[in-house]
């Protein structure tokens, strides 16, 4: 219990300098300072595989599967790596969003902080459910791994365009529910004007995000299960995954037409992972390759996306 109240200490203190400390005025966040943060939360998530292995080690969290230190080490960079890489689609996704309702970039980072607050109250409680669903009904591995290769299907012969999130059904509820100005008013989310209170593009944008990613986590959560049951590992992985994905969006955002096979790698991981869940109660698929198959897929992505763009920019 100790570790994990140091854990959520941890992350409502770097939450606090954060929007506190590091970035109280509102700036636009340039590619350098995206870079530092991006490079940091890295380095914090590969550290606390030190902090994975002390804890297994000196027996500081439950281990109900009798897991090894350099297992669960290997587990957590595994969930790691599967969150941070499917979190690519939610990258696009908020930029689209960004773009719908022309917000400045200099609000951007605190919409954003906002929506990981919430993003980790949410996967909290999904991690949660998934775990008691686990353990509680064997069976519902399966039901997991159809859902991710049916997601991998889906992702691989849709070819439609995100749609404009204006034209949501979320977007013109929320209007039919509040009355929500056209105008920015700095960077406030709520401004009132005579009698009447009215939301801003900015909380409308916070509220689209939010869904967003509760859509991104009913794929993610369920892929880093099929890694492990392990509550820590799961929410420690996944957190610090979200936590370092505000600064990879304003590192990365402005790329993501460069890396035009990254979906197919996205693609191979929910599959791959899919069927190592329908295959967990008959072959025992071991971590090394799970972490092996993750890594080489994200890397063909990468090296096929930046020879296409070669190939575009060569007469």
């Amino acid at each position: 219990m100790t570790l994990w109240v140091s854990f959520i200490a941890f992350i409502i203190l770097a939450l606090t300098l954060d929007l506190g400390i590091f970035n109280r005025t509102p700036h636009e966040i340039k590619t350098k300072e995206a870079a530092v943060w991006s490079t940091v939360w890295v380095t914090v998530a590969i550290a606390f595989s030190g902090i994975i292995y002390l804890s297994f080690q000196n027996q500081w969290v439950d281990n109900p599967t009798g897991l090894t230190p350099i297992n669960a080490v290997v587990k957590y960079i595994t969930g790691y790596l599967i969150e941070l890489s499917l979190s690519v689609d939610n990258i696009f996704i908020i930029a689209l969003i960004f773009t719908s309702f022309a917000i400045p970039k200099k609000y951007q980072h605190e919409v954003l902080f906002w929506g990981v607050l919430g993003a980790i109250v949410f996967r909290a409680i999904m991690i949660i459910f998934g775990v008691t669903l686990i353990n509680t009904f064997d069976w519902i591995i399966y039901v997991f791994g159809v859902f991710l290769i049916f997601t991998a299907i889906r992702m691989l012969i849709s070819h439609d365009k995100p749609k404009n999130p204006t034209d949501s059904k979320l977007y013109k509820w929320l209007k039919k529910i509040y009355p929500v100005s056209k105008s920015i008013y700095g960077g406030k989310f709520f401004v009132k004007r005579g009698s009447i209170r009215f939301a801003t593009p900015l909380f409308v944008t916070l509220i689209i995000i939010e869904f967003t990613d509760l859509f991104f986590a009913i794929d993610s959560i369920p892929a880093i299960l099929a890694i492990t049951a392990d509550p820590f590992i799961v929410f420690s992985s996944n957190i610090l995954a979200v936590m370092g994905l505000r600064s990879m969006f304003f590192l990365i955002a402005g790329m993501l037409d460069k890396f035009k096979y990254i979906n197919y790698s996205l693609i191979v991981i929910l599959a791959f992972v899919g069927v190592k869940m329908l295959l967990s109660h008959h072959v025992d698929i071991p971590d090394g390759l799970s972490l092996g198959v993750i890594v080489l897929s994200l890397t063909v992505g990468m090296l096929a996306s930046k020879a296409k763009a070669k190939e575009i920019k060569s007469p």
